[in-house]
């Protein structure tokens, strides 16, 4: 397939991030190309650089990754595949979690510890400064203030252009724009679990990026006889292309970043931007829990 579906006339638009610029709001998710647990290498080191390029190759110009996948094997895939990087191609990471085994994930927010995640992720990604930081979580032990503020001073040194939050409530969103424009949201939202339903709502009228992790999950809705499987046999597409969709037409801040570490996957998950759905779809779609 050689379809660059995101450099066509598809429905999918782009987003002008906030001290970032402009980007598809289709991206790529980089945590699925290391290993189970998000933990260790690949099983196939070559499958995951190779995935990544093909990204890039299909007019992907946004890739989430963090430091923490891996640890540090995501963002040092992605400058093997595709550094120098071509102009125009944002790279978000996140800090905030340390890694003591597979599955296991810790908030570790001192300032001193973000701060020395940061500068490694500049050297693994080969950047004299990240596209796009952000704090994976608020870590509850240390002053949410102090964690703001080294993301702040981060970025007054050139450090990082943009910064962005994950898994947190309007709030903590605005709290944290008392020290830094927020660019981005990153919270799981998707058909079944609209649980940030007022974050996304916020990040719409504040013209804040929202990226849903776990865009794809659908539950019972992909099930054979299920609206998102009958809409996906009307459209002549995959039940995971039309979950996409759905997201991309949800909100026009929204930026899905599906993830995989298969090509076949891949090229179905940018297959999405070529999806509209229609006015009584979407609405079956958006009533549907």
């Amino acid at each position: 397939m050689t379809t660059e579906y995101l450099k066509t006339s598809s429905p999918v638009s782009t987003i002008d991030l906030l001290d970032l610029g402009k980007v598809h709001r289709l991206g790529f998710g980089a945590m699925r190309i290391v290993g189970d647990g998000i933990w260790g290498e690949p099983a196939d080191r070559k499958t995951a650089i190779a995935v990544v390029r093909r990204a890039v190759e299909l007019g992907v110009d946004f890739i989430d990754t963090a430091d923490s996948y891996g640890p540090n094997i995501s963002e040092e895939i992605i400058a093997e595949a595709v550094h120098p990087y071509k102009e125009g191609l944002r790279i978000a990471t996140k800090v905030g979690f340390t890694r003591t085994g597979p599955n296991a994930w810790v908030p570790v927010g001192r300032a001193e510890y973000l701060r020395q995640q940061t500068e490694l992720s500049l050297r693994k990604l080969k950047v004299e400064a990240l596209d796009l930081l952000q704090l994976h979580r608020i870590d509850p032990k240390v002053d949410a203030e102090e964690q703001f503020g080294v993301l702040r001073d981060l970025q007054q040194e050139g450090k990082v252009k943009a910064l962005g939050l994950s898994e947190v409530s309007v709030e903590q969103l605005k709290a944290a724009g008392e020290f830094f424009t927020v660019s981005t949201v990153q919270n799981r939202y998707n058909l079944t679990d609209r649980s940030s339903e007022v974050v996304l709502d916020y990040a719409t009228q504040n013209g804040i990026g929202f990226i849903p992790w776990a865009p794809i999950s659908a539950g019972k809705l992909a099930q054979p006889g299920g609206p998102l499987d009958a809409a996906a046999k009307r459209l002549g597409a995959t039940a995971s292309q039309v979950a996409l969709a759905w997201l991309l037409r949800r909100s026009p801040v929204i930026m899905p970043i599906p993830g995989t570490g298969s090509l076949q996957h891949l090229e179905e998950n940018v297959g999405a931007a070529a999806v509209e759905l229609d006015d009584a779809t979407y609405q079956e779609l958006d009533a549907a829990r």
